[in-house]
């Protein structure tokens, strides 16, 4: 057995094979439809939505959109890297290296008095846009949750499941 080779007690890597799993392939599907629908409107119907507001409320539509491409922009290019790993063209520590560049956090969503003042479909697709980004923040915490060691002794699985609370208590925020 080589040095390099696993061993039953090494702890499943977790984060790397997510990046691979069809959980990911439908995330990236959806992202990547969700910037699509985002640009078809806002250079579509949007514009002529837009044309219709009264001026505060045109004010927070060219704000929103704003935020929104942003947010969609930031998010693809999460996508794109993980997308990367998958089809091994960049290991997950190069993903790693290159996501800081990456802004996941962003700003807190328009209030309800903004969103109110917006035509539907643009409403609908900041919606969807946060709910995207919940869910590859969530990913992302995942992926590059460091590995601890484990301690000589410790069941390994005990390691993997304090992995897996990790995960899901970080997707509460």
């Amino acid at each position: 057995m080589s040095d390099n080779a696993p061993s039953a007690a090494d702890p499943v890597p977790f984060g790397a094979k997510l990046a691979s799993s069809q959980a990911f392939v439908a995330l990236f599907s959806d992202g990547m439809k969700l910037v699509e629908e985002t640009a078809a409107y806002l250079d579509g119907p949007g514009r002529v939505d837009s044309k219709r507001l009264e001026r505060g409320a045109a004010l927070s539509y060219a704000t929103e959109s704003m935020r929104l491409t942003t947010r969609l922009m930031q998010l693809a290019s999460w996508l794109l890297l993980h997308r990367a790993v998958n089809e091994g063209e960049m290991s997950l520590d190069q993903a790693s290296r290159e996501k800081t560049k990456v802004k996941l956090g962003g700003s807190e969503p328009a209030g309800e008095d903004v969103l109110v003042l917006l035509p539907e479909p643009l409403v609908a697709l900041i919606d969807r846009s946060v709910k995207l980004q919940d869910q590859v923040r969530r990913l992302d915490a995942t992926i590059h949750a460091p590995v601890p060691e484990a301690a000589p002794g410790e069941n390994p699985l005990a390691q993997q499941i304090g992995l897996l609370r990790a995960a899901f208590e970080r997707g509460d925020h």
